[in-house]
Formats: C-alpha cells, structure tokens, sequence
C-alpha cells in the first residue's frame, strides 16, 4: 500500500539567504511565464528576436494543433534562451517550463470541452524543486539558488503525532519533491512525501481519501467545507468602483475616454486576477493542510441562472478562480471536479431536507432537524458530500473517506470522525472567518 503526504513546514530562512531566494522566485516565474506565452501561442510566429523557434510539428495526443503541449518540445525552443535569461540551475529552467506546459495541457483539454479559458500566468511566489536541485534531510533542506545553495532548518511542532512533524520524523517516509512558497514575509516548504507498505489487499479507497468541498457567491467568492471564508467585500467594492469610471468615460464619447475605459479595463482583470491567484492558492494550501485528494466545485456552466445576484464580472471570477485552482492542484497530486449544484443551498447538510424556506439570505435554519449555519458553509459541505455520492456508486473505487470539516470529517452516511490531532469538533462546528 501506498500512502502519499504534503508535509507543510516553516523554515529558518537566514537573512543573508533571503535575497537569494526571493530572486529565484522572481526568476523562476519569469521562466514559467516566458513558457506558458511561448506554448500558449505555439503556432504564431515568433519573433526572430526572443530566440526561440515557432512550433511545427504535427498534432497528436493532447495537442489541438495550436497550442504546444509537449514538455519536449517546449524544452528544445526554450531552454538555452532562458538559461541565457536566467541564473537558474538547468533543473530549475526545466521545471518552470514543464510547470508551463501542463498549465496550458489543461487550459486546451477545457478548449475541447467548448470552455472558455485563456493563457495561464503565474503570479504565486513559488518554485518547484525535486531532488536534484534540492537536498532535503530530516531537519533541514538545502536549496539550489541564483546565488549557490542555501540551508534552511525545519520548524516543527514538538507533538511527533501532529503533522507535519509526523510525517517528517519517520524514516519511512520519504522525500519526493518540495514547493518552496512565500507568503506574508515567511518561507515554507511543501514537501510531497511517500511511504509504501506491503498489502495483500490493496484499499481502493486509498486514491480518494479526503474531499474539500467549496460554494461560490456573490458575498463571498469562495467558502470551504472546513469553515474557511474568502469574503468578495474588497472585490465588490472595486467592481462598483470600476464601473463607476466606466461610464463617466463613456458619456464622454472621445477617442482619449474610450482608450481610458480600455486602460481601466485591463487595470480591473489585472487586480481580480492576482486576488484570484491568492485566493486558489490559500483554497490548495487549505486542501493540503486538511488532507484532502480532491477539491469539488458546483458546476459553473449555468453559474449566472443558479446565482441571479452574479454579475458578469463575478461569474468571469467564478471561472477564472476554478481555472487557476484546477491547474494549480496538479502540483500537488490533487484532483479538482464539478458536481451539479441543484438545491445545494436549500439542502440541510445534517439531515438532507430541501426546502425553500431552508434558507433567507445568508442563514441557514433547517426546517426539519433546526440545523443552523451559515448558508454559504452548509452549501459547501452539500458540495462535498453530492461528490461523496457520486463515488460511492461508481464501479471504479468507491467513495472518498468523507467531506473535510473544520474539526474532522463527515463520511457519505453522516458519521463523524474527529481530527486525527485530538480536537475535539462536532457536525455543527462554526465556520472560521
């Protein structure tokens, strides 16, 4: 049997160390972006002077004969141009190429299914790292950057049950790769961790352990199934604000207004966009933190009729954070899905009652059992769980384990289980803020 674990652990950074590492951030995305522009516009011509060659080569696979889809590929036409570019390792250009191409595998397989989607970028601060640019030991890991190796110490909770010292201090685990990420002025490595046992009896189960489900709305562009709330305060505020300058410039009706509406344009998709990548990622490091193998959203293609309030600015932002999430998690080894979202917001997520009454507003008051929450975190538990059903009857491995909650988990038949770590929780915890 195999088990697989990301082991989320703060480093020790030393200072002098910083620079170095926040440059090969810098860098790394510029790799990873150079790539994704060059795959994402294949069979354009390219000019003579980015020293890159355009794609020619015949379809097949997973390419759509526009887009370039072949790590291969992508690596013979980029490879010396960003090592001239770049400080980077030779492992660090592949790796930030390669994050590119499968970026832009999945953007094409949503352009076959008739979705709309457009050209990965990569604002997270973030580098992949495997075990050729990177040394990692049971307390501290040694880094390849623009400036020579670096060596980080681990930071670990003393309870050697708890994650991700748990996971660190046995031997029987090990290192397969790591992500090294920053945010709000530290560093962390999520480190993707394997342990094999023998199994006569393999546990079809295993592949789907844990499910995070997530409800998006109007008032807040994102709630978790663990009671994590991404409010749409700050994103409603600057949509009005947007549209206010929008139409004073239009009522001027000259050409320097109209540049402006186009200006104001691309500044409102350039700041939803990088709130939109800081929410995916918070949504990944959340699955991440509780275990989870999938993250399930509603079915966004009648987004606009199930959610009348949306406007089209929220439902680009339903899609485009679905978008950023999905190829996001393949990082991770994590799976993302859709369910059909018909009465997730009316169904109590304790007894299973729908009713119209269920819900006013944002509360949630069952009319049966009397179960109250909010209604956006019931929703997103009812997104877990319709998800849960639906692996149960499938022929191909049953049903995950069960819905991650704040406190524990709740499994297809509504049993709890409590969080490994000994928190004490119950179905109705209160959602986190």
């Amino acid at each position: 049997m195999e088990y697989r674990r990301t082991a989320v652990i703060k480093l020790d950074t030393p200072s002098d160390a910083k620079p170095a590492l926040r440059e090969t951030v810098e860098q790394f995305k510029h790799c990873a972006n150079r790539a994704s522009e060059w795959c994402w516009h294949g069979r354009r011509q390219i000019p003579p002077e980015s020293g890159c060659q355009p794609e020619t080569r015949s379809v097949s696979g997973d390419d759509d004969g526009y887009h370039v889809t072949s790590k291969a590929t992508a690596e013979r036409a980029l490879y010396d141009p960003l090592r001239d570019e770049t400080d980077l390792t030779a492992n660090l250009v592949q790796k930030g190429i390669r994050r590119a191409v499968e970026a832009v595998k999945s953007g094409v397989e949503r352009l076959k299914r008739g979705e709309n989607t457009s050209k990965p970028h990569f604002s997270a601060d973030s580098v992949v790292y495997d075990k050729r640019s990177a040394t990692f030991h049971r307390d501290h890991v040694s880094l390849s950057t623009v400036d020579g190796r670096v060596e980080c110490e681990y930071i670990l909770p003393d309870d050697t049950e708890k994650p991700p010292t748990k996971y660190v201090s046995d031997d029987d685990f090990e290192f397969r790769m790591g992500h090294l990420q920053h945010r709000d002025g530290d560093w962390y490595l999520h480190a993707s961790m394997r342990k094999v046992e023998a199994d006569e009896t393999p546990d079809p189960d295993t592949k789907h352990r844990t499910v995070l489900g997530v409800d998006l709305g109007v008032n807040n562009i994102a709630v978790a199934s663990t009671g994590r709330f991404w409010s749409a305060d700050e994103f409603n505020h600057w949509r009005r604000e947007y549209e206010k300058r929008r139409g004073s410039l239009q009522q001027c009706g000259s050409r320097h207004a109209h540049e402006n509406v186009q200006s104001i344009g691309r500044k409102e998709d350039g700041r939803f966009e990088q709130d939109l990548h800081t929410i995916a990622n918070e949504l990944l490091e959340e699955a991440i933190e509780y275990g989870c193998s999938h993250i399930v959203f509603e079915d966004l293609t009648h987004i606009r009729e199930n959610i009348p309030d949306a406007t089209w600015q929220h439902v680009w932002a339903f899609r485009r954070l679905y978008e950023y999430v999905e190829y996001k998690a393949k990082e991770y080894g994590l799976s993302v899905e859709q369910v059909p979202p018909e009465n997730t917001s009316k169904r109590c997520s304790t007894c299973g009652c729908t009713h119209d009454d269920n819900r006013n507003g944002e509360s949630f008051e069952c009319q049966k059992c009397g179960y109250e929450n909010h209604a956006d975190y019931n929703a997103s538990k009812n997104i877990g769980f319709r998800y849960l059903r639906r692996r149960q009857n499938a022929d191909d491995g049953g049903a995950p384990v069960g819905v991650a909650l704040n406190r524990g988990t709740l499994n297809v038949s509504g049993e709890y289980s409590p969080a490994s770590d000994g928190l004490n929780g119950s179905p109705r915890e209160s959602p986190r803020f």
